[in-house]
């Protein structure tokens, strides 16, 4: 695949393109991220591991601007997301992709339409420009023959692979999974898995992915970050990590999830 992507912003730091700096996140009492810290540099695959309700799905839904923070500052290629306005929201989310647990496509759309929709009415492209960037991208994840179908008539695997050329077609510098292999059955998982690999490899997206699969995690990261309460408790590269893990949760988590 063409790495067909916008190059690194100029005001973007080279050592980074997105930064957590003390980030605390609650909800009602209690506190979800606690003081977080951490920066991803571009072009770098950063997985979040650690027990459920650690917080690692809350990171992407701020970098989504879904949720915001109570406390700190979020920044993503060079520029902060809050507080910030709606139309400097909207620029910085041009750049930001995430693949959700469901697949939330569009169901009366096709494959294909819903694939192209956003780049039409969100980046200005025209429907020729779309539908070609979304057919190439289709075939990248193995349904370049099932641009006409409707998400019902596709597997749940297949549809998350729809999710994934979706995201993908608008052109972000960074991609956000979030656990995007939980829902699907068991023998659907690893052709979503083999497609992430590939585009992990061939393309220069800067990944942040919250997942389960450990041998994925182990292949596709640069980095990957232990989250425990809210807070980095350890992180390092994966060879590490999965082989040596210095912190007793870390040894006590992945002993009992591998």
């Amino acid at each position: 695949m063409s790495a067909d992507f916008p190059p690194t912003s100029a005001n973007t730091n080279a050592d980074e393109l997105i930064r957590f700096d003390k980030v605390t996140k609650r909800f009602g009492k209690n506190t979800v991220l606690d003081d977080l810290c951490f920066s991803v540099r571009p072009g770098k695959h950063v997985t979040l591991i650690g027990p459920s309700g650690s917080g690692k799905t809350t990171i992407l839904r701020l970098l989504m601007t879904l949720v915001r923070p109570d406390e700190g500052t979020i920044t993503v290629s060079g520029d902060q997301l809050f507080p910030a306005g709606p139309k400097e929201v909207r620029e910085i989310r041009k750049n930001i992709g995430m693949v959700f647990q469901q697949f939330n496509l569009f169901p009366n759309m096709s494959v294909l339409r819903n694939v192209t929709e956003a780049p039409v009415r969100v980046l200005g492209l025209s429907r020729d420009e779309a539908e070609a960037r979304g057919r190439e991208l289709l075939d990248l994840v193995g349904l370049g023959d099932r641009c006409e179908a409707k998400p019902a008539q596709l597997s749940g695997g297949q549809q998350q692979r729809v999710a994934i050329a979706r995201a993908l077609a608008m052109r972000p510098r960074i991609l956000l999974l979030d656990e995007v292999t939980s829902a699907l059955d068991p023998e659907l998982v690893a052709g979503v898995l083999d497609v992430l690999r590939d585009i992990a490899r061939t393309t220069d997206i800067t990944m942040l992915c919250v997942t389960h699969e450990m041998n994925f995690a182990r292949d596709i990261s640069d980095e990957v970050l232990m989250f425990d309460s809210g807070t980095v408790i350890e992180s390092g590269p994966p060879e590490r990590i999965f082989s040596a893990p210095e912190h007793e949760r870390t040894r006590e988590f992945l002993g009992a999830i591998l």
